[in-house]
C-alpha cells in the first residue's frame, strides 16, 4: 500500500522557520515528483512546490519562492520543505503528494490529480 507521511509541523511565532519532511513507501518514491500543498482554514488547497526526484529539478510558486525551499536528501527517500519568515497567513495543514511526472505535479496532478497523498501536518503561526 502506497503511503506518504509528513512531519515537522508545529506552532511557531511570526518570523520563525520550520522544516517539513515527507517520506513515502509502497511505491517508487525515489522516481516520483513530490509536491507540497497546503490548505488553510476556510480556503482551497493550494500548490506550493514540487521536486522531481529523478533529476532534482524543482518549481515553487512565485508567491512563496522567496521563503520556501524544497529539497531532497541524497538517498531520495525524504523530501523537505523549508519555510522561513513564517507569517500568520502560513497557518495551514501542509500535505505532500506524489505524481510520476513533475510537469503534472506543478499542476496539482492535472486532470487525474496527484496519485498519493499524505494526511498532512499542521503548521500554526502566531503573531
Amino acid at each position: 500500500e502506497a503511503q506518504l507521511v509528513e512531519s515537522g509541523g508545529g506552532s511557531v511565532q511570526t518570523g520563525g522557520s520550520l522544516r517539513l519532511s515527507c517520506t513515502g513507501s509502497g511505491f517508487a518514491f525515489d522516481d516520483s515528483a513530490i509536491g507540497w500543498f497546503r490548505q488553510a482554514p476556510g480556503k482551497e488547497r493550494e500548490w506550493l512546490s514540487c521536486i522531481g526526484l529523478h533529476n532534482g529539478q524543482s518549481y515553487t510558486h512565485d508567491s512563496v519562492k522567496d521563503r520556501l525551499t524544497i529539497t531532497s536528501n541524497d538517498a531520495k527517500d525524504t523530501v523537505y520543505l523549508q519555510i522561513d519568515r513564517l507569517k500568520p497567513d502560513d497557518t495551514a495543514v501542509y500535505y505532500c503528494a506524489a505524481h510520476p511526472l513533475l510537469s503534472l505535479c506543478i499542476k496539482g496532478g492535472g486532470r487525474d490529480g496527484m496519485y498519493y497523498w499524505g494526511k498532512g501536518t499542521l503548521v500554526t503561526v502566531s503573531s
